[in-house]
């Protein structure tokens, strides 16, 4: 499957060969960004985005399309794509029901509180994040079973046959997918079987243009396809993982596998302005945290102040500091922690924190006192669909680190997650991306990690208005509501919206990361006079969004050009 699938046939047979590659490539350079009125896949991989495309054409919905993309991802973008991992689905549908599909990881039944500590009770290095023991129970594969089954209208096999072939025969890497696997060469030199497909014989990595085939994957896929999620999870797929675990100092068991479940949940629901956002209750902490910032800012009027002038970034991250201290001291898996959503989401709450917020001085996080932030890999992945039916699926999952545990078990062919990172290792102490942890999120047997994947949708009345979402750990939350601002108040196209330079601010460390051109010298001059610190970081995020005009009807997808491979289809 290629660009040209997507060309109509009696159109490139008329063009000299030349004229053939220039059109091929201005089309898929214009798939970062499509309109239409009927339909639209917006992912991370344009291969994948294609996927999803050709499903909706073939008279799938946007659910059957939702877990086509989930399966190709796991082929064609394999350092976050998945199988092996977990996440959450938000899902519209054309007779107004919302549902949101909690397949985010497990700890294993043998995991202990204080598992990766040493015996002077300090973390051992790595161990949390590389290798059999940092691996949950992977929750992808039920998770899509689940979506198709009760939303679907397809078979398994219908939506699996592209992903398998895709691996199968392989695909062509772009630069961007090559960018993609050369973060981790010297992990896949340390695996032999890793080594075998992610390298090439004489273990140098792949070029931009090479054909990447995944044998062992098509065939674990195919399987799945015929037999489906019992052979996941209870069959010759569970008893290799479990198999190469026992044999390199795992914990993972039959019967943690056969014990996994999927749970289907009310999303969560607030309110903004005259739009109702839904997005995902715990065990995320991202509608909650979002819909907590709207609540607070939706007093200020930001579009007043200007975009990304000193007065509306004061008071943005004044709430960001309150939403991702109330976040970090009072979020887990509702199953182990008792989450105050309620209270954290109310209007009254908001108000009370806006008392707190001086109008032009910021305030210490030093004076929120609590338990330092929770944080998770940036290498998540989101993609954002919508159908003529009027479904609308808003997907974010994760093996949570690149390429998760670095690890594929025997000849299974797919990555296991290092989800168990995303735990309390130990209070006080970093994880691997720099943040500490608190109690509320310490591990324990059966227990899901506090996640801020947020795939939210956005209504207007009853009328889809935005489908959203995006990787790159806490930054997630802070992505997917600069998006939504950027629209909803700033008046930006989607493309636009997506494409702006980003602010984050988390409540610790007690400073605002900027992306480059995100202010200007005199904004920065005025932010460090309200006593704010800034530090310049890499662009991060990828937000995959879909924009519905409520006037025209018109659907418009936006890949974020941070992510130069993927794409925004429809056909």
């Amino acid at each position: 499957m290629n660009s040209l699938n997507l060309i109509p046939l009696n159109i490139t047979r008329t063009l000299p060969a030349l004229f053939k590659k220039l059109f091929i490539l201005l089309f898929s350079i214009s798939t970062c960004f499509a309109a239409t009125k009927h339909d639209m896949v917006v992912t991370e991989q344009a291969l994948a985005s294609q996927v999803g495309a050709r499903i909706l054409k073939n008279g799938g919905n946007a659910i059957d399309a939702a877990v086509a993309v989930g399966y190709a991802l796991a082929v064609v973008y394999p350092c976050c794509g998945n199988i092996g991992g977990g996440g959450f689905m938000t899902i519209h549908t054309a007779k107004g029901k919302n549902i949101f599909i909690n397949f985010r990881e497990k700890a294993p039944l043998a995991a202990k509180k204080d598992m990766y500590l040493d015996k002077d009770g300090n973390v051992t290095e790595n161990l949390s994040t590389t290798g059999y023991l940092a691996v949950g129970v992977p929750g992808t594969v039920l998770g899509f079973e689940t979506a198709l089954k009760k939303y679907g209208t397809m078979t398994r096999q219908q939506v699996m046959a592209p992903a398998i072939q895709l691996a199968q025969q392989g695909f062509i890497l772009t630069q961007g997918d090559v960018k993609a696997l050369s973060d981790d060469i010297q992990a896949f030199k340390k695996e032999p079987n890793v080594a075998s497909i992610f390298l090439k014989k004489n273990q140098q990595p792949y070029r931009a243009g090479d054909r990447l085939i995944q044998k062992e994957l098509a065939h674990t896929l195919t399987l799945i396809s015929v037999k489906g999620p019992a052979i996941f999870y209870r069959g010759e797929i569970a008893n290799a993982i479990v198999k190469a675990s026992n044999e390199n100092d795992g914990i993972l068991s039959k019967k943690d596998f056969a014990n996994y479940t999927v749970e289907l949940l009310s999303p969560l629901y607030c309110t903004f302005h005259n739009y109702t956002i839904i997005s995902s209750p715990p065990p995320s902490s991202g509608g909650v945290t979002l819909c907590e910032i709207l609540n607070i800012i939706e007093r200020y009027p930001l579009k007043t102040y200007g975009f990304h002038t000193a007065k509306s970034t004061h008071y943005l991250v004044e709430a960001m500091r309150y939403a991702f201290y109330d976040r970090n001291n009072h979020l887990g898996d509702p199953d182990f922690v008792k989450n105050p959503v309620e209270q954290l989401i109310s209007k009254d709450y908001a108000d009370q924190i806006r008392e707190k917020i001086l109008d032009n001085q910021a305030t210490p996080s030093s004076d929120l006192s609590g338990k330092p932030p929770l944080q998770e890999s940036t290498e998540t992945t989101h993609y954002s669909i919508v159908d003529s039916f009027g479904n609308a699926v808003s997907v974010t999952y994760t093996l949570n680190a690149m390429f998760g545990a670095k690890v594929i078990a025997g000849e299974t062919g797919f990555f296991l997650n290092d989800e168990m990172d995303d735990f309390t290792a130990k209070p006080g102490v970093v994880n691997q991306f720099g943040l500490t942890q608190g109690e509320a999120n310490a591990i324990a047997p059966g227990k899901r990690p506090l996640s801020s994947m947020t795939p939210t949708i956005i209504l207007k009345g009853k009328k889809i208005i935005m489908v959203v979402g995006s990787r790159g750990g806490p930054r997630i939350i802070t992505s997917t509501l600069e998006a939504i601002l950027n629209t909803l108040v700033y008046g930006m196209t989607i493309q636009q919206a997506v494409n702006a330079p980003r602010f984050h601010h988390q409540w610790m460390p007690d400073t605002i990361y900027v992306e480059p051109n995100t202010f200007s010298a005199s904004t920065k001059d005025a932010l460090s006079e309200m006593g704010y610190q800034l530090t310049l970081s890499e662009p991060w995020g990828a937000v995959e969004a879909i924009y519905i005009n409520p006037k025209t009807n018109k659907i418009e997808g936006a890949n974020d050009n941070r992510q130069p491979q993927g794409a925004a289809v429809s056909l």
